[in-house]
């Protein structure tokens, strides 16, 4: 199997005795409530699925991946992992000092010993990871929503939210696991946050002509209000893998981290993962984890030149935008189609999404019959719901 980034895949997670001494002992600990986008940090923290990292960042690491996308240690790493906490707390909390986290049901699900406590500047934090301060970038609100000083320090986790821990979650060990008794040695992932349209589609398969397998590892954490929700997706894709993908090369499991839209440097971010979670190869299309038009086509594939590829170790599958030609009557590409552009479908999740609230069905040419139908009746049943 493919080594973990930083040499050792982390595991916070407590477990038997140890976990019944350390939960009893948390009751009486001072807490900090997480959002549901800490709670998931702290998941995939302590699972493994962000080494090396063994808990929140200390104020050096932070700031060297800010400015240079590396950890102290040298690990190449694109984003800050950061849990933030406002000045009231900070006065109430010290270096030395175990915290409880919890959850905003109460539980606690985790053990935060405190290392440093810093304040940070969120105007830096934005341009350096998003490349605005726009307040309308998602990912910018969510920095300017935060908590003046950060707090870190390494994580146990001691209770597991049962919302992440379903059948639809592998953590990295897990998976790893699977993928040996698969008898997988390489392995394509793809990340996606959207239903899977044919473009999407074109790029896993061609993929899969080259490994052993592929795993569609979408993201189901936090997202924008309007993305498609986390269940409504699963079931579009669980019907498409059903139909048109041989069932012993692709597997369906899902990755509950939030979302930050930071187009590049999130693309860096969702391959170190992919490695930690067993993959060898790693999909990148166009305009990857991208929102708006604050990012190019093609940046979150010209980031990855930067990096030694043995630094990295994780190969990146980088792809044109793919479209549907109607004189081919297939997907294509640039690349292998020589017709004129009024001939191209083009596809993307925020064309499925304007069609879809507006109350139109997707063409065929966007995506199968299955998954249109998947989508259509989930999204009115929603709505009708809603009302």
């Amino acid at each position: 199997m493919i080594t973990p980034h930083g040499g050792t895949l982390i595991n916070r997670v407590a477990e038997g005795e140890s976990r019944t001494q350390i939960a009893e002992k948390a009751k009486s600990f001072f807490s900090i409530k997480l959002d549901s986008w800490s709670l998931s940090d702290l998941v995939l923290i302590s699972t493994g699925a962000f080494s090396p990292l063994k808990g929140f960042m200390n104020q050096k690491d932070y700031l060297q991946v800010l400015k240079e996308m590396r950890l102290s240690s040298g690990d190449i790493w694109s984003l800050p992992i950061n849990l933030s906490i406002s000045k009231e707390i900070k006065d109430q909390v010290s270096i030395g000092q175990a915290v409880s986290l919890r959850g905003g049901d109460g539980v606690i699900y985790g053990v935060l010993e405190i290392e440093e406590i810093y304040e940070y500047s969120k105007k830096a934090e934005a341009l350096f990871v998003y490349k605005t301060t726009d307040p309308n970038h998602p990912g910018v609100k969510k920095v300017f929503e935060k908590g003046d000083y950060y707090v870190a320090g390494p994580v146990t986790l001691v209770n597991k939210p049962k919302h992440i821990f379903t059948s639809e979650f592998q953590t990295p060990q897990q998976l790893r696991e699977t993928f040996q008794t698969l008898g997988w040695r390489t392995i394509a992932a793809f990340q996606t946050r959207n239903p899977i349209h044919r473009a999407h589609e074109y790029l896993q398969k061609t993929a899969l002509e080259n490994v052993d397998g592929l795993l569609i590892h979408p993201l189901v954490g936090n997202t924008k209000p309007d993305d498609i929700p986390a269940d409504i997706r699963m079931k579009s894709y669980k019907v498409l893998l059903e139909n048109y993908y041989p069932p012993n090369r692709v597997l369906l499991s899902v990755f509950p981290a939030a979302m930050r839209y930071a187009g590049p440097r999130e693309a860096v971010f969702h391959s170190i993962v992919r490695k930690n979670f067993g993959c060898t190869h790693f999909i990148v299309g166009r305009d990857h984890a991208g929102v708006g038009d604050y990012y190019g086509t093609y940046d979150a594939q010209e980031i990855f030149d930067q990096f030694l590829k043995e630094e990295l170790n994780i190969e990146i599958l980088r792809f044109e935008h793919a479209f549907y030609c109607k004189k081919c009557a297939s997907m294509a590409t640039s690349k292998t189609c020589p017709h004129d552009k009024d001939l191209h479908i083009h596809l993307s999740g925020t064309k499925v999404r304007a069609m879809l609230k507006n109350g139109q069905v997707p063409p065929l040419e966007f995506s199968r019959p299955e998954v249109i139908e998947v989508l259509t009746a989930e999204m009115q049943n929603r709505d009708s719901t809603a009302e």
